[in-house]
């Protein structure tokens, strides 16, 4: 509200109608009523201080920036440096760009208060003649032509150096701009459709956010998902894109109903895709499965073409599984249980190079610090939750596998620990890695986090594969709920999962109004509504016949021998005798 109020279009005294209506329309996105006219009022009352300064320091009546306002903006700057996040501080630039488009001429003075807060928050000079242009100006004139994408009707590209993705029944155009350093997006939208973000009226020619789990829906056209915009941007660095497929996969225990049906599954490299389901639907039992540990009974999984079960030299190392349970030695330190791990797993590297390798890692993961304390155990805990479920994820990704399967990421941490380690895996996927993670009771943010969601019935049939938002729709609208296209909360936002198990085990019931044990909806039929209104309507991905370079070696007998041998004795050494081997051995 300081910013706003400094930067403000203030002439004979009065704030011009269209800046004080965009800050009342910006609280409204965020606070409820009352909190609206609190910020109002600091508002108005920082616009009145600045205006009595500016006054006595300016005769005439005409209200001009001065040197002071400069101070107090590095001065704000300084303390929103301290606070805010660096997307977050990019979110604020946006903000005052679009504050001061709204004055009907806008002022050099302005835009010299605008460059100085991109500078005091670390905005690259690039990044910020990208939103400006953006901003105020048009798509055309952003200077990085490739963080641009334009999303029309049309078949072919409009302009050369812009990225382009066609949507049918579009009625114009709509604007996305790519800020690189925090992998943030921004839109615009040109035209006269009724378009909606996450269930509320998009505002033609204002820019809007487009976080993780973000869609634009219309009921002429196909829904703009989060995954569709990443990937237009993202896929490039992609240096080998893996598609894994299974095709009509089905398995059955001996002597028991437990076990998959008939399931089939497309994915690339780029994606985190989360598999819910109640307890004992096959959850476990499919990512075995699709990891090779599990032959089925009939159909067949690949990666790129290549038999999963069949062609196993050829896919060594590209596929990584981090199990719910701990695989971590209590009595070694964070560096030290890396450490002997990435010797197992490279024979051909030095111990110099693997030493580098797990630095890296633990940097990366921010285990850095703490790398020199014990594990510990359940009673003696040295690291807490997070630390240790990042720990085990390390241990897999030091191979650097391609395909990434986690069971149970988020069980027995905190909700801010669950998001960390959540935020992780996504951000893996970034990178070029398809994730897949068996999820149980997911928050609403973690659950927007994934791309697509798989969800299993009992007795192991698939009953959605799709983008998590569009699960609630498809289970509402099955079972004739009222609102049915409300997939969230208008007002906060959020998703909730439960509500979907809450539909799909709703059960009969009986003439005393009681419930019964029976199901409204049995899995059978579940899974044929999914078959018929959801699976048919997934492309099969594309693919070469190209697999990654991989270092992975696994050491001989003789040299793993050795690996144990000193890794037990090191777990039995007390941490001072540790720290004093560590000192003797240091150059």
């Amino acid at each position: 509200m300081r910013l706003f109020a400094i930067i403000a279009d203030v002439d004979k005294g009065d704030i011009s109608t269209g800046s004080h209506s965009y800050v009342e329309t910006y609280l409204r996105k965020f606070l409820n009523e009352e909190s609206v006219g609190q910020y109002l009022d600091i508002f108005n009352h920082y616009l009145k201080v600045h205006h009595k300064e500016q006054s006595q320091d300016d005769p005439s009546k005409s209200i001009k920036h001065t040197a002071s306002d400069s101070v107090k903006v590095l001065t704000l700057c300084h303390q929103i440096n301290e606070e805010l996040r660096q997307n977050q501080k990019v979110l604020v630039l946006i903000q005052l760009l679009e504050f001061v488009a709204h004055n009907i001429e806008i002022t050099k003075d302005e835009m010299e208060f605008i460059e100085t807060v991109a500078s005091a928050f670390n905005i690259s000079r690039n990044e910020y003649e990208n939103c400006r242009a953006f901003i105020l100006d048009s798509y055309k004139d952003i200077p990085e032509k490739e963080n641009v994408l334009i999303i029309n009707s049309k078949e072919k590209v409009p302009d050369e150096g812009n990225k382009h993705f066609y949507v049918a029944n579009l009625s114009g155009i709509i604007i996305f701009l790519f800020i690189k350093s925090t992998n943030t997006f921004i839109f615009k939208y040109f035209g006269d459709d009724n378009l909606s973000l996450n269930g509320h009226d998009i505002i033609v020619r204002r820019a809007y956010t487009f976080d993780t789990g973000a869609s634009i829906r219309s009921s002429r056209m196909n829904t703009i998902y989060y995954s569709d915009i990443t990937n237009q941007f993202l896929q490039i660095k992609f240096k080998t894109n893996l598609v894994l497929t299974a095709e009509n996969v089905s398995f059955q225990f001996k002597n028991s109903e437990n076990g998959i049906i008939n399931f089939n599954f497309s994915e690339e490299t780029g994606e985190l895709i989360g598999v819910m389901g109640g307890s004992g639907v096959g959850k476990s039992t499919l990512l075995h499965i699709l990891i090779g540990n599990i032959i089925p009974d009939s159909g067949k999984i690949t990666i790129n073409g290549y038999d999963l079960n069949k062609d196993r030299e050829k896919l060594e190392g590209i596929i990584g599984f981090i199990p719910q349970d701990d695989l971590l030695i209590e009595e070694l330190t964070v560096f030290q249980n890396l450490y002997y791990n990435t010797k197992l797993c490279f024979d051909n590297l030095t111990n110099d190079e693997i030493r580098s390798k797990v630095e890296k890692v633990l940097k990366e993961l921010d285990l850095y610090e703490i790398r020199n304390l014990k594990v510990g155990d359940v009673l003696n805990k040295f690291i807490s939750g997070g630390q240790r479920k990042r720990l085990n994820i390390a241990l897999e990704l030091i191979r650097e596998p391609s395909i990434l399967f986690v069971d149970e990421p988020t069980s027995g941490l905190s909700s801010k620990d669950s998001f960390l380690v959540m935020d992780l895996l996504k951000e893996l996927t970034l990178r070029g890695k398809l994730i897949i993670a068996n999820i149980h009771q997911p928050s609403s943010d973690i659950y927007k986090m994934f791309d697509k969601l798989i969800i299993l019935d009992k007795g192991g049939y698939s009953i959605f594969y799709g983008n998590p938002i569009d699960a609630v729709v498809h289970f509402k609208t099955i079972s004739h709920h009222i609102n049915a296209l409300e997939s969230e909360c208008l007002k906060c936002g959020n998703v909730n999962p439960e509500q979907i198990f809450e539909i799909v085990e709703a059960k009969v019931v009986n003439e005393y109004g009681k419930l019964t044990s029976e199901r409204k909806i049995s899995p059978k039929t579940w899974y044929e509504c999914c078959h018929k209104h959801v699976i048919k309507k997934i492309k099969p991905k594309k693919y070469t016949p190209e697999l990654p370079e991989n270092q992975f070696k696994v050491p001989g007998k003789f040299k793993q021998f050795k690996v144990f041998i000193t890794r037990d004795i090191l777990s039995k050494l007390s941490n001072t005798q540790y720290m004093l081997i560590n000192f003797l051995e240091a150059p």
